[in-house]
């Protein structure tokens, strides 16, 4: 079965910092492109960020604060979250996107070509 499973949210004040992390398994790691999406209440889905082999994709709206980073050993996908907002308060889920996906997902509206997503992880930014 596909797991996707976020972990590493929390609470911080504006400017600060943290790393998500989405551990995966089930498929073959190469083959996909795995991303973040995030919701707050009363928002639209946002797709944030998708990796496969190596290329990258952000929605401007995180370009220059976030990175994504994978590790094909561990089957992990990471986001650095750098310099935080409190518009950047929502939930935030990994998920397994086809490839093709990988330069709409960042798009506002999609479409995303999600296939699987796992629990959400909570990020909280205070201002």
């Amino acid at each position: 079965d596909v797991q996707l499973q976020a972990s590493g949210g929390g609470l911080v004040q504006a400017g600060g910092s943290l790393m998500l992390s989405c551990a995966t398994s089930g498929f073959t790691f190469d083959d996909e492109a795995i991303g973040w999406f995030r919701q707050a209440p009363g928002k639209e889905r946002e797709g944030v960020s998708n990796i496969a082999d190596g290329k990258t994709y952000y929605a401007d709206s995180v370009k220059g604060r976030f990175t994504i980073s994978g590790d094909k050993v561990k089957k992990m996908v990471y986001l650095q979250m750098n310099s935080l907002k409190p518009e950047d308060t929502a939930v935030y889920y990994c998920a397994l996107i086809s490839r093709e996906y990988g330069a709409t997902f960042v798009n506002p509206g999609g479409p995303y070509g999600m296939h699987y997503w796992g629990k959400g992880t909570q990020v909280t930014v205070s201002s």
